[in-house]
């Protein structure tokens, strides 16, 4: 077994402004997703100056919907008990399938504005999506957060607080997965123009099938526990939908038109 990392995590002290890991993993994120955009902003026709906007779109999908999943989801009955707990983002609690549904919010309200087909748009942001999740998962471990179940392999971890025994680091794992290897299979998919919805339905196929893995090493929620038949998870049961939507999504994609993004006209 190996010690866990004694990594602080404030990564900048001023006096009373602190600055922490986990913040600077969501600028990460969106500074990664604004860089790559700007790079192919005039295959969908976009201006590179138009992928800020994108990006503020995106960041209040991700925080609005990812703060109300989480309360929805995983604490449904305090929120009932105290409502204004929603507010309390300082008390820790972001689902990504909240978050999700708010991006996806977003972008209908951003392909509309500029006049976009919605899927043509998530095409475009779905090869982007990795980095944050990658840099999120990086967050989560230096904040020792969603520990993985007692384990005997070379490289568990003892996570502080938890006891003696080693863990998995599913946080890492999910880095591996999430952020890494989806990066690299979407971005390379994306490489070459496809038909519309497909790389949107493989974003989802794909993060489905590997958070579903993953769950099944990882700690389930304490207020949940597990939901169904002693081993389903509520991260599990909420990636289903997410794999029928994907394989529906790329289905549908066969009899849609190829957006060939390079030859894209530039908008006014």
């Amino acid at each position: 077994m190996l010690s866990y990392p004694d990594i602080d995590p404030i990564a900048i002290a001023l006096g009373p402004f602190k600055v922490h890991w986990y913040g600077l993993m969501y600028v990460i994120g969106f500074v990664g997703a604004w860089w790559l955009g700007r790079k192919r902003a005039a295959r969908i026709g976009l201006k590179p100056d138009d992928i800020g906007d994108l990006l503020f779109y995106g960041a209040l999908g991700v925080v609005l919907g990812g703060r109300v999943g989480y309360a929805i989801f995983y604490g449904f009955e305090r929120l009932m008990a105290d409502p204004l707990w929603i507010f309390q983002v300082w008390d820790g609690g972001m689902s990504f399938h909240g978050g999700l549904v708010g991006v996806l919010i977003a972008a209908g309200l951003f392909a509309r504005k500029h006049r976009l087909a919605f899927f043509q748009l998530t095409d475009f942001v779905a090869p982007m999506v990795p980095i944050g999740l990658g840099a999120g998962r990086i967050g989560n471990f230096i904040n020792h957060e969603l520990p993985g179940r007692v384990t005997d392999v070379p490289w568990a971890l003892v996570y502080p607080g938890l006891g003696p025994e080693g863990r998995h680091p599913s946080p890492l794992y999910e880095f591996a997965l999430e952020g890494v290897v989806m990066f690299v299979v979407l971005w390379w998919v994306s490489s070459r123009p496809r038909r519309r919805g497909m790389i949107s339905g493989l974003f989802l196929l794909l993060y489905a099938v590997f958070r579903f893995s993953v769950e099944f090493v990882r700690q389930p929620d304490p207020q949940l526990g597990f939901i169904a038949f002693g081993w389903l998870t509520m991260g599990q049961l909420l990636t289903v939908p997410m794999a029928l939507a994907g394989i529906a999504l790329m289905s549908w994609s066969r009899r849609q038109p190829v957006d060939d993004a390079r030859e894209a006209p530039p908008t006014a």
